[in-house]
């Protein structure tokens, strides 16, 4: 497979799109976790942390639809760009602040999020026309993406403790969102960002919500994301009774890790079958390996168990990217996956919030259980919606305009009825 992935990435354009995207989200992926640090090193309580974390993800999750609806409207350059430079500017006014005025603060981490760029939907606009319109290697793509992002979870979180280390919580806010920008501004100055336009879209106030199989994902992936934001603040509390700030950076980069190593072997091999129902087995697989966590042994062994509590997420991730793709519907491309960043993160928002008074009330383990109910409730809505998935899902033919630069985005499709196998 890494051959497969060095094949893509020697395509013209796609390795500094996909680098540029994700330099660009680092701010977003290490959001929390330093807003976490940084409302710590300033005397605020872990229910103080978690919910200004909350409100960070609550404006992000408001704000990718509307950011990635104006994209589909009015191209990647006109959005992307002027949003990340915004959104950096309100993790600014939170460093130079601090979090003395309640107000200011939560003013703050809500403009940093609000006007977070949608550079992920974004991005998987862009393959289809980068690749040719080869649906395999736009699948092919879709994990690798969600392999690469694992990448930047687990750098992420080292960097964000290195910046503490090497200066403080605010200096590590203001280096992270401006790489961030960097990466933005790399992006939508590439030819594919600046000659992509999305397919024509039926006028409709629901937009890409009108699928009902979109729905359903997003309902799972929902909690997916309380999994994770819960984690970020029960690994809080975890560090805090062993070794301080460094183990909380080897915990979260261990879980990125594990999603790492899992997303590299998922996409070693086609896999046959509807990715509807292959994505029941990853979210239960997922489910199961959250619930070790609430042993909370000593820091090696909890480091391991983080890394396995990873192993299925970005297989989880590149599966469910192709459903976004198959129910999403024309011309909502961006603002389809936008969805799906929204909702995971308006999952971790509240996941983060539950934690902290979790924590509180009954300690380290009692937050991680926030993360194991979570995991046993995204599996529940899969197979609850089953049916909707299996019924609404399109195979698509990727069009691609033939000097390589998409004019369209996946929605650009010859479409015909899916085929719905026996086995996952």
């Amino acid at each position: 497979m890494a051959a497969g992935y060095a094949e893509l990435l020697r395509t013209r354009h796609a390795a500094r799109l996909l680098v540029g995207t994700l330099v660009g989200r680092l701010p977003n992926a290490t959001g929390p976790i330093a807003i976490v640090l940084f409302t710590r090193a300033e005397g605020g309580s872990y229910s103080l942390a978690g919910a200004l974390a909350a409100a960070y993800g609550l404006a992000n999750a408001v704000g990718q639809p509307l950011l990635g609806r104006a994209v589909d409207l009015f191209g990647q350059p006109r959005v992307q760009l002027p949003a990340a430079v915004v959104s950096a500017l309100g993790m600014v006014w939170l460093a130079l602040a601090g979090t003395g005025s309640a107000v200011a603060a939560y003013a703050a981490v809500v403009v940093a999020g609000l006007f977070t760029p949608p550079l992920e939907g974004g991005l998987r606009a862009l393959w289809p026309g980068v690749l040719g319109g080869r649906e395999e290697k736009v699948h092919a793509a879709y994990a690798m993406d969600a392999v690469a992002q694992e990448v930047m979870f687990t750098v992420g979180p080292l960097l964000v403790t290195l910046f503490v280390a090497m200066w403080s919580p605010a200096g590590a806010l203001l280096a992270l969102n401006a790489i961030g920008v960097l990466g933005a501004l790399s992006v939508v100055v590439s030819e594919p960002s600046r000659k992509w336009r999305s397919a024509p879209r039926e006028a409709h106030w629901l937009g890409a919500l009108r699928s009902r199989g979109l729905l359903a994902l997003l309902g799972a992936f929902f909690f997916v994301g309380m999994a994770l934001g819960s984690i970020t603040v029960a690994g809080v509390a975890y560090a805090d009774d062993h070794g301080g700030q460094a183990v909380y950076g080897w915990l979260m980069a261990a879980l990125g890790l594990g999603a790492l190593i899992g997303g590299v072997f998922y996409g070693a091999r086609q896999w046959a079958g509807a990715p509807e129902r292959r994505l029941r087995l990853l979210v239960a697989l997922l489910a199961v390996c959250y619930l070790p966590l609430m042993l909370v042994p000593g820091a090696v062994a909890m480091t391991g168990l983080s890394a396995l509590s990873g192993v299925f997420l970005a297989p989880a991730l590149a599966c469910a990217f192709i459903v976004v793709d198959r129910h999403a519907p024309a011309g909502t491309v961006t603002e389809a996956f936008s969805w799906l960043v929204t909702f995971f993160g308006v999952g971790a928002a509240i996941g983060t919030a539950a934690a902290g008074p979790a924590v509180e009330l009954g300690g380290t383990a009692a937050g991680f259980g926030v993360a194991s109910v979570a995991g046993a409730s995204a599996l529940l809505v899969l197979m609850l919606t089953q049916r909707v998935l299996a019924t609404g899902g399109r195979s698509r033919a990727v069009a691609g305009s033939s000097d390589g630069v998409s004019e369209g985005s996946p929605d650009v499709l010859s479409e015909a009825p899916s085929e719905v196998p026996s086995a996952p």
